[in-house]
């Protein structure tokens, strides 16, 4: 008996702002630092990489390569897309026990 499995995709799940601020949330809080531009990544295939392109002025190659593994992109990358996918990003201070 043969089983299938299919890949798992983060921006299957990613259908609402709950879900992505929550999603994200862990991505930041994850020590390594790579994992936020993974999760922006997921949140914009999930969202749609054409219109995002279309409302950061960037264009899609320019956007999935700073979105790539790897990739270093500028801030002003990062804040134009994260503004466009329309989350708001906030610092808080450490607990105590952190």
């Amino acid at each position: 008996m043969n089983t299938e499995t299919a890949l798992f995709d983060a921006a299957d799940y990613l259908d609402d702002d709950e879900t992505i601020a929550e999603y994200l949330t862990a991505a930041l809080e994850d020590p390594n630092p790579d994992m936020f531009l993974v999760a922006v990544k997921n949140i914009a295939r999930a969202r749609g990489m054409r219109q995002l392109a279309k409302d950061t002025h960037l264009g899609r190659e320019s956007l999935y390569k700073a979105l790539s593994s790897g990739a270093k992109p500028r801030y002003d990358t990062v804040l134009k897309v994260v503004r466009a996918l329309g989350i708001k990003l906030h610092a808080s201070p450490q607990s105590a026990h952190a």
